[in-house]
């Protein structure tokens, strides 16, 4: 489900990330070209995106298909910024929720988007919903997988986790009670793009003169595209992208049995 990109580097328009490219997200909502799971991402979008001089994001969200909403092709001419997050979105599960579960979610500075789904939601996920203070499950932006994964990532964030560790961390801890988990979850802040590749597809651009693309698949056929490995965390500050790859906990080593005592003749 859902498709997602995050852009950091010299200012550009919204429609020159989202819209113009041949594969761009804009296309992606109805022909992903390396979309596994799900064939339509109409059931809402979002773009969330930063104004110089100012660290807290603005947000347009929609629960319609983006290529419905003439309002955003002509916000997407013209907006600039040097910093992104879009996404749109096929849901895996009816709700009443409308624009609110559509990504970006946010929160102060930062901009979260999930690309994937937890089965057995909610009731998988139920034991972590004690690890979060009252105020956070009751602020929840909607009642679906990806709030309850960003009310997690943001719990980490605000305790004083660097975005990595707190991205890795939930993935391990969401993996671990829902192991078939989908989890490529990306977020920024503005200055650094953060992800994860745990079960679906993820891509990043660096270009020569600067300017950093990270998503679900390559918007182009440009040859630099690079595919991240799986179980990987990405992080990218507008020139370097670093891997780190994650462990999956399904396939922790399991301590060997002790061997049988030696049997001693007499």
């Amino acid at each position: 489900m859902c498709r997602h990109i995050a852009y950091l580097g010299p200012e550009v328009t919204l429609g020159s990330v989202l819209v113009e490219p041949g594969h761009g997200l804009y296309r992606q909502s109805w022909a992903p070209r390396r979309q596994r799971y799900g064939t339509v991402n109409a059931d809402g979008f979002g773009v969330g995106w930063y104004a110089a001089g100012d660290p807290v994001p603005a947000r347009y969200r929609r629960a319609g298909p983006v290529w419905a909403d003439l309002s955003f092709a002509d916000l997407a001419r013209v907006v600039r910024s040097g910093a992104l997050l879009g996404a749109v979105r096929d849901a895996t599960l009816s709700g009443a929720d409308a624009e609110a579960a559509a990504a970006p979610f946010t929160a102060g500075t930062w901009l979260f988007s999930h690309n994937g789904a937890v089965p057995g939601w909610p009731g998988s996920l139920a034991a972590l919903t004690r690890t979060l203070p009252a105020a956070d499950l009751l602020s929840m932006e909607a009642r679906t997988d990806s709030a309850f994964v960003w009310a997690l990532v943001l719990a980490r964030l605000r305790a004083g986790d660097a975005a990595g560790q707190a991205l890795a961390d939930t993935v391990l801890e969401v993996a671990a009670a829902a192991p078939a988990s989908r989890l490529n979850l990306l977020l920024t802040d503005g200055t650094a793009i953060t992800a994860t590749a745990w079960g679906d597809t993820l891509w990043y651009l660096t270009e020569p003169g600067g300017g950093t693309a990270v998503a679900s698949e390559p918007y182009d056929d440009d040859p630099r595209w690079r595919e991240v490995p799986d179980r990987t965390l990405l992080v990218a500050d507008g020139t370097d992208v670093l891997l780190t790859p994650l462990k999956d906990p399904s396939t922790a080593a399991v301590p060997a049995p002790p061997a049988p005592p030696k049997e001693t003749g007499t």
